[in-house]
């Protein structure tokens, strides 16, 4: 609770700093309170609490996932300054939508009731929103900000929808107190529509298939910042958000009572296997690499699904897998804000030569990319491994077959991004060399390296 309350007081300081004309002081005095906050939610760590007659709970799992956030959020912010350099005046509004937003995303993964699960889910929805039609002369951010405003305006309704049968069902919206009912008595029929349903909604904010056509515009259109905020930290949180729903309102069990649990488990690997498939295939066919990277998100949401079948045991592995992917993803937008400024597009055109021209750079999107594709000795690798391990000791082995074939697929689409930087000849001339780009850049994939040497430093955080 501390740590929610501490963010949102920092969001306000950020608008208060416009008002005092400290703009150039908004992105470090951001980040040294963001580093406060986290070292605030680590004083946390080990300890349950709830707040506010159980709307706010404080648990390793929120405590683990909120520190990701944090440390994200720290990313996003450093590059706001070399993002944002044109719009002096607008940094701060765009950086305290960010805190905002972690705010949002800390809500979701705490929430000990469903009203503040849909209020989080609000504030997350509605500054993404924001940021993705910020650029307000480019009619792509347009386009993107108002089909993400509408189809996760349907997806809010549809969550919101669930939450009511929930509460038709099991007269409360007390997660606590639903968990327990479902255990002891025999449930109405409402409980799992409204359970489908809220799963329906947040398939949407994590984009998986079939509700990932939004996906690919709205990351090409929105600004390359937004874009890297939306494929990390946002569906980071979405994904979380999803497990911990799961888990929280007893819906595995509960539904074993209505023999409905293999149905349950068999859309989980449809779903994944579609969106693992459908991911790679169309990220295969893309020049665009944002759109390309969109895909890639679609593709791992499908592997990020998957713990979804062995919810009672996989904390540790989604929290290790979220960890891996987004600092791969933040390395990667790192490069392409730097390579893609001042360009009308986010073209593979535009990387042709940077091994040349910049070897550091071109080595940190490399590894990035090979992290995502699931190659030693990054993150990226251990992640899928101990996924896949623990999804075959579930029984499911003929997903992990189809989870290989996908990751090998992958390794085309990655590898066209790389031998477009190494065997093309340079195509424009690349001026300067902005130090929080490069700093973001080199910690993140130095963090990604590392979790890969020392897996157990996150794995056991929540064994």
């Amino acid at each position: 609770m501390n740590t929610l309350i501490a963010i949102t007081g920092l969001g306000i300081f950020c608008l208060l700093f416009e008002i005092l004309n400290l703009r150039k002081a908004i992105v470090p005095i951001t980040i040294v309170g963001l580093l406060g906050v986290l070292a605030l939610n680590f004083y946390e760590f080990g300890s349950t609490a709830s707040y506010y007659n159980n709307m706010i709970t404080v648990s390793k799992f929120s405590v683990t996932f909120s520190s990701l956030f944090i440390v994200l959020t720290i990313f996003l912010v450093a590059l706001s300054h070399n993002f944002y350099e044109n719009h002096p005046t607008k940094i701060s509004d765009f950086v305290a939508i960010k805190v905002f937003l972690l705010a949002g995303g800390v809500a979701m993964v705490s929430f000990g009731n469903l009203a503040m699960f849909f209020l989080g889910i609000e504030i997350l929805s509605i500054a993404l929103y924001v940021l993705a039609a910020s650029d307000r002369l480019n009619l792509k951010s347009n386009e993107a900000g108002m089909k993400y405003f509408l189809m996760g305006s349907f997806a809010s309704g549809i969550i919101l929808f669930g939450i009511c049968l929930i509460y038709g069902a099991m007269g409360t919206f007390d997660v606590a107190e639903i968990h327990e009912v479902s255990l002891s008595a025999e449930l109405p029929i409402w409980f799992p529509i409204g359970m489908i349903l809220m799963i329906i909604g947040m398939l949407f904010k994590v984009a998986a298939v079939p509700f990932h056509f939004w996906a690919p515009d709205v990351y090409e259109g929105s600004p390359a910042l937004t874009t890297a905020l939306m494929s990390t930290l946002a569906k980071v949180v979405a994904i979380a958000t999803l497990y911990k729903l799961v888990y929280a309102l007893n819906l595995v069990p509960s539904l074993d009572n209505q023999d409905l649990l293999g149905t349950f488990e068999t859309i989980v690997v449809i779903i994944s296997i579609a969106s693992m498939t459908v991911g790679n295939i169309m990220a295969l066919r893309q020049v665009n690499v944002k759109r390309m990277l969109a895909f890639s998100g679609i593709s791992h949401a499908g592997f990020m699904l998957m713990t979804l079948l062995t919810v009672a045991t996989s904390a540790g592995v989604l929290l290790y897998y979220t960890a891996a992917y987004a600092l791969a993803g933040i390395a990667a937008f790192s490069v392409v804000l730097y390579v893609c400024k001042n360009q009308d597009n986010e073209d593979i055109t535009n990387f042709h030569g940077l091994g040349k021209t910049n070897p550091l750079l071109a080595a940190i999107l490399t590894g990035s990319l090979l992290s995502m594709a699931g190659i030693p000795i990054f993150s990226g690798f251990f992640a899928k491994l101990f996924l896949f391990n623990q999804t075959i000791q579930a029984g499911y082995i003929a997903l992990v077959i189809v989870a290989v074939i996908n990751s090998i697929i992958s390794v085309g689409y990655y590898f066209k991004l790389i031998l477009a930087m190494y065997s093309k000849e340079p195509n424009q001339e690349r001026t300067g060399k902005p130090f929080l780009i490069y700093a973001v850049a080199v910690i993140s994939i130095a963090l990604n390296i590392a979790l890969g040497l020392f897996p157990s430093l996150v794995l056991d955080l929540l064994n």
